[in-house]
């Protein structure tokens, strides 16, 4: 990247095409009191990445079970979910999303997938038993799609 590609003033058509809506480049702007350089840009458009904040899909997620009598560890609160499941034992469950990765190169993107959950299931002191990919991958007519396909799976 050049010097003056990073220093230079950000554009709203920058800022959509790392993936921000209008509203949140004027908030970014309104955050700074004044329009951010494409560095700066950049960082704000990972941080509010579907991948790091579940900016689209958090709302769903806040609709979910947060506590209960069996939770030694609460959603959200620890590196994975744990539930108490009687006689001294407790099961780890961790979810990822790792959609803009596995787009951008397939297969080490859906390798750091299931790393980050395993790594998330250990920092609890548990040990991964079984893995389960949900995947979605679009209309597998399209060559984009299939090349998407060949990489992950």
């Amino acid at each position: 990247m050049s010097s003056t590609t990073k220093d230079s003033i950000a554009t709203l058509e920058q800022a959509t095409q790392l993936g921000l809506l209008e509203e949140e480049f004027e908030k970014i702007k309104k955050i700074l009191r004044r329009t951010p350089n494409f560095t700066e840009l950049s960082i704000y458009s990972v941080m509010w990445s579907e991948h790091c904040s579940y900016k689209n899909s958090i709302r769903l997620l806040k609709t979910l079970p947060r506590d209960g009598a069996h939770l030694l560890a609460k959603a959200g609160e620890e590196n994975a979910g744990l539930v108490d499941i009687g006689n001294g034992l407790a099961c780890a469950f961790k979810i990822e999303s790792h959609n803009h990765p596995s787009a951008i190169e397939p297969y080490q993107g859906a390798a750091t997938g299931v790393g980050g959950i395993h790594r998330d299931i250990f920092t609890m002191g548990a040990r991964p038993v079984a893995a389960l990919n949900s995947l979605r991958f679009g209309n597998l007519k399209e060559e984009k799609t299939k090349h998407l396909l060949r990489g992950v799976v």
